[in-house]
Formats: structure tokens, C-alpha cells, sequence
């Protein structure tokens, strides 16, 4: 489906739960964060009914996402109905990794076909600075679980200003060593101002941005950098799905926090 700029949007990133298991330094304040309720949080019912809205408008491709979304009780039962919607060609996730371990069999036996998985470094005390207390081995341990069973895996990598190339470099091999694949994501806020930089894969330049994200909350949102957003009419689903698309921007520009916990990145 091509939005008003000609670009073709069928990729639809799904958080489902603005919660999180650790407070990664350029996510989400070290304290503070108010979560929400969960009479505030859709259910997998009305996840399934906007993926399959969607799908139907030709999206192919669905990312869930969070917060984390394997604190979710019963994600593995959501993968399940989301796998069995007819046209949804590949169902993807977001995740740190942490929790992956004894789910990734499930996972990928209810239909889960890849997952990019936060490390931004092999360095145990770092990548506990980073998140705030993460265990890098529990994140390897899923990393290693979801090769396994077959699962493609996608690390991501935060670039910020002060990381050393050699943090990189030893990322690349051990991913290259298991059958995995590197994202460099350029450490980036959402209250400053969007600007494309095509020396990383992420955030992707403007022109080639395929996606809407749906929150945690029931809302639509056409872009990362701004505050625009509408609520699901679960009356009519495909018409807010297509005023959504309509309200995409060229480019984005700022939003007016930088919390990115309930957007899902």
C-alpha cells in the first residue's frame, strides 16, 4: 500500500506491553517509569483483529515488540494466532534476549520466524552498565537457544559516541561464528530532531520507511519521530489503519518525550 509520498508501507510493529525486565540506558529512565495498567493494554484478541485488518490491506510483514515482549504472560499463545492469519508472510520479534531462553522452542514451533535481539556489547560489566543490571550470559543463552531451533537471529547493536570499534568488531564475530546477522542502530533520541544517516541499517532513512507502529494502548502511530497518533476504531479497523498511513510525514521531525519503552523503537 503506498502512502502519500509513494512509499510502499506493509511492515506493521506491534508493541505489547510498555514493561521491560531492564532499564537499558537509552531506552527508559533507571527509575520513575510508570507502567500501565493493564485495563489499558489490548488484548491478544484485538492484537490478532488489527494484524489480520492489516494484512488484509496487504502488510506481510508483523514485528512484535515492547517495553519486552516476553514479560507478556502467554506471548507464545499470541504468536500462535498471529501465524495462522493468511497472508502474514513472515512474523518477527524484537527482543533483549534475556528471557528468550526457555521460550524459543515454543516460540518457533507457534510460528515465530526470526528475532533481533539487543547486544551492544561482549563485555559482562559493561553490558550490565548498559542495561542496569542485565546478565550478558542470560542474553547469549538465548541468542544460542534461538539458533538452535532454527530461528534467524538479528543483533542489534546500539552505536553511541563513546563505543570502541573492537566492541563491534568482536559482535561481528561471534555472530558470525553463529549463524547470525548484525544491525548497527545509530544511538539516537526522540525529542531531537529526525536526521537520516545512512553509515548505520537503523533508524532507516526517511524515504525508505515501510511501517506503522501500533502501541501497547490501542493507538496507531504513522511515525517514531512525532507526537502524531490515532486510536483503533475496533469498529473499523482498516479505515484507521488507512488514516494512520495518511498521516505519515515525508520525514520525521521530533516527538515531545524521549521514552521509547510502550513504542517498541
Amino acid at each position: 500500500m503506498l502512502d502519500s509520498y509513494g512509499r510502499n508501507i506493509h511492515y506493521l510493529r506491534v508493541s505489547v506491553t510498555d514493561r521491560c525486565n531492564l532499564r537499558c540506558q537509552y531506552c527508559m529512565p533507571e527509575e520513575g517509569v510508570q507502567w500501565l495498567p493493564h485495563s489499558r493494554i489490548l488484548s491478544f484478541e484485538q492484537i490478532r483483529d488489527v494484524v489480520a485488518a492489516a494484512v488484509g490491506l496487504g502488510f506481510d510483514k508483523v514485528r512484535l515488540t515492547g517495553g519486552e515482549p516476553l514479560v507478556r504472560k502467554g506471548i507464545e499463545d499470541l504468536v500462535s494466532m498471529l501465524s495462522g492469519i493468511p497472508g502474514l508472510s513472515h512474523l518477527a520479534m524484537t527482543s533483549n534476549g534475556t528471557l528468550l531462553a526457555p521460550l524459543a522452542s515454543v516460540l518457533a514451533s507457534n510460528g515465530l520466524r526470526s528475532i533481533n535481539i539487543s547486544l551492544d556489547t561482549l563485555d559482562p560489566e559493561r553490558y550490565a552498565s548498559i542495561t542496569r543490571g542485565g546478565k550478558l550470559s542470560d542474553a547469549i543463552d538465548g541468542i544460542l537457544e534461538a539458533r538452535s531451533v532454527g530461528l534467524a537471529v538479528k543483533l542489534n547493536v546500539v552505536v553511541s559516541p563513546d563505543s570502541a570499534s573492537e566492541q563491534l568488531a568482536a559482535i561481528e564475530a561471534f555472530a558470525q561464528e553463529h549463524g547470525c546477522l548484525v544491525q548497527t542502530i545509530r544511538e539516537y533520541r526522540l525529542d531531537e530532531k529526525k536526521r537520516d544517516d545512512e553509515r548505520f541499517m537503523r533508524p532507516p532513512p526517511c524515504y525508505q520507511c515501510d511501517r506503522i507502529r501500533l502501541l501497547a494502548t490501542g493507538e496507531l502511530k504513522p511515525c517514531l519521530h512525532g507526537d502524531a497518533s490515532i486510536p483503533v476504531d475496533f469498529s473499523d479497523i482498516p479505515g484507521s489503519i488507512l488514516r494512520c498511513i495518511a498521516l505519515k510525514p515525508p520525514c520525521g521531525a521530533e516527538a515531545s518525550e524521549h521514552v521509547v519503552s510502550a513504542i517498541g523503537g
